[in-house]
């Protein structure tokens, strides 16, 4: 069971990310396709099941974030591709807002891959 969760978990990953992507680039390109009530619907729909398959391999696991530095830093990741999320999608009032919210919203995404491959909050050390 815990190896199909995980599996589960990484190809909600995979998906969040190419629906970001994906949605971003409408966006950034000002398609009226973006504002499309599946592209905003669906998205929730994955994201609630990757935080619900972390949730149980960390309980199944027995890590948990204050006792685990690298799950401490992916939810630290996780949080600040939110908020980048956020600008693209909602806040960011010019293309440039946008563009940055994107590019850093990928490299929060590279980072919390980067920490749950190595298990390392520091995973270029």
């Amino acid at each position: 069971m815990y190896l199909s969760i995980k599996i589960l978990h990484i190809c909600c990953a995979s998906i969040s990310i190419c629906g970001f992507i994906f949605r971003s680039i409408l966006i950034l390109n000002s398609s009226n396709y973006s504002q499309q009530r599946w592209l905003k619907v669906v998205p929730h729909i994955i994201d609630t099941v990757l935080l619900g398959s972390a949730v149980y391999l960390a309980v199944q696991s027995q890590q948990y974030p204050i006792t685990n530095h690298w799950l401490s830093a992916k939810i630290i990741g996780l949080l600040l591709y939110i908020g980048f999320g956020m600008i693209v999608m909602r806040f960011g009032k010019t293309f440039r807002q946008q563009l940055f919210g994107f590019f850093m919203a990928l490299l929060s995404f590279t980072y919390i891959v980067s920490v749950a491959l190595t298990r390392n909050p520091l995973p270029w050390s």
